[in-house]
């Protein structure tokens, strides 16, 4: 029947294979008229110039089916601009596909910067609320305090140096710490015009740099005696347990009514610096330093050019009160505890706390102004350290 088409006689007809167009999937398409190759060039040429991407995805050459009524194989050629299918397999190559890595990029970027912020700031609090002296693996044989006496030879006689000697000696042997005996006239180039009582800061600098690796450093007035020579500093004050017990917390700095106080929530562990106080400031006389970085920098400060420049009415202690109320970080550092713990008063020297003045088997007792010249004399510590002497016999 003419009118069915017959596939042998067609396939006859194909033309060889070299007359025959590959699509760009290398699809197999029939021949095609000049006309319908010369339409799908230029629309490939026009595509591929005004669009950044190949147009193969774009434009598609599809075989038609040998069509019945002409009898020939055909073809048919479709341009679709459009989007293609959701499912398609072929997706858009341009801004859309790069834009997800780039937000996630941009999202770890953050989270980086972000967790790195946290870690320094873990890392500076614990700089700051942890004890900030060093851990100082001692030699053998080094003593874990040291006693610092500062000695004014010019001002001071032969007889009372020999018993301020005496008395510190004898209770370094009994514990086993050391001394460590300055005179005032080996730093006043340090202390320029300043009053000769600021020596006491650079002594105990001065104390620290010969023996770096004990690990307190015990300053005593030279008007003062060691009255209770059985009496560790270990069992007296420092032990963490005994040193919590006599923290004097919420308590104004400079008697008696500071604005400023002690903080509430200071522990031990965080304490480097013990003092006390009389009735009228913070006193400088005898306070317990713990070795570490903290132990150099208040010195530093306090011994800062400002404050000794400055015309305070009691040079060294004023300074110190100063530095106690308006830097917190000092304040932070330090325990004040009861007068008679570290600095009893003598019943002749005005300025004792309500319950500052030597009692018997107080640790220390302290002539402060004795040497004013006015009215006392440092000699009244006799009939004391003749009582201490029969102490430390029968001891």
């Amino acid at each position: 029947m003419e009118g069915r088409w017959n596939a042998r006689a067609d396939r006859a007809r194909r033309p060889p294979d070299s007359d025959r167009v590959q699509n760009p999937l290398n699809r197999d398409i029939g021949p095609l008229n000049f006309l319908t190759l010369n339409a799908h060039q230029q629309a490939l040429s026009l595509c591929n110039s005004s669009l950044r991407f190949p147009c193969y995805d774009l434009i598609h050459i599809e075989p038609l089916r040998p069509c019945p009524a002409l009898r020939r194989w055909g073809s048919s050629l479709t341009m679709q601009f459009a989007l293609p299918p959701r499912r398609s397999p072929h997706t858009l190559p341009g801004p859309h596909s790069s834009r997800l890595p780039l937000y996630r990029r941009k999202q770890l970027k953050t989270i980086g910067l972000f967790a790195f912020a946290i870690l320094s700031l873990l890392y500076l609090l614990s700089h700051i609320y942890s004890s900030s002296s060093i851990s100082i693996v001692a030699p053998a044989g080094t003593a874990s305090v040291v006693i610092v006496t500062l000695l004014d030879r010019q001002s001071f006689s032969e007889t009372y140096i020999n018993k301020i000697i005496t008395n510190r000696e004898d209770y370094a042997k009994r514990h086993g710490y050391t001394n460590f005996f300055a005179s005032v006239s080996d730093y006043e180039g340090a202390i320029g015009d300043a009053p000769r009582s600021w020596a006491l800061v650079p002594a105990v600098r001065h104390a620290m740099a010969t023996h770096p690796h004990s690990a307190y450093f015990f300053h005593l007035s030279p008007h003062a005696l060691i009255m209770n020579p059985t009496k560790s500093l270990k069992s007296h004050l420092l032990d963490w347990n005994r040193l919590e017990s006599l923290m004097l917390k919420d308590t104004p700095i400079v008697p008696p009514d500071s604005i400023i106080k002690t903080f509430t929530h200071l522990k031990e562990n965080d304490v480097d610096l013990i003092t006390t106080q009389d009735n009228e400031d913070v006193s400088p006389s005898s306070f317990i330093l713990k070795n570490g970085e903290f132990a150099r920098f208040f010195l530093d400060l306090w011994f800062d050019p400002l404050y000794r420049s400055y015309n305070f009415v009691k040079a060294e202690i004023h300074g110190l009160d100063h530095i106690m109320q308006w830097h917190p970080t000092v304040l932070a550092r330090t325990a004040l505890v009861p007068q008679r713990i570290l600095n009893a008063y003598s019943k002749d020297s005005s300025g004792a706390s309500p319950d500052g003045s030597y009692k018997d088997g107080d640790f220390v007792i302290r002539f402060p102004g004795c040497d004013d010249g006015k009215s006392r004399d440092c000699d009244e510590m006799d009939p004391y350290y003749t009582l201490w002497s029969k102490k430390a016999k029968g001891a």
